[in-house]
């Protein structure tokens, strides 16, 4: 797959590769209520604008959708995406 084109190559803050476990935040089933929240999830795919994140757990879409493949895609540089902070 070709890379795609720019002029300058984006800075980001974090980078992520496959297999990382990351953690998103997320509309998502805990028990028998949907909620929106940081769930744990790994990182299927990387490109240079979008990463994304499939998870074990049911997730939706904004919209309520569920999604059937349990991956959503987030922009590289997402607030909603970040590391899997370390067990205490």
């Amino acid at each position: 797959m070709a890379s795609t084109p720019f002029m300058r190559p984006p800075v980001f803050e974090e980078t992520y590769e496959v297999g990382d476990t990351v953690e998103a935040n997320c509309d998502h089933d805990r028990g028998k209520d949907r909620i929106k929240g940081w769930l744990k999830g790994t990182v299927v795919q990387v490109d240079s604008k979008l990463i994304a994140v499939q998870f074990k757990e049911n997730v939706y879409l904004t919209d309520g959708w569920m999604v059937p493949d349990h991956i959503l895609w987030y922009p590289s540089d997402s607030p909603n995406l970040r590391r899997k902070s370390k067990a205490k």
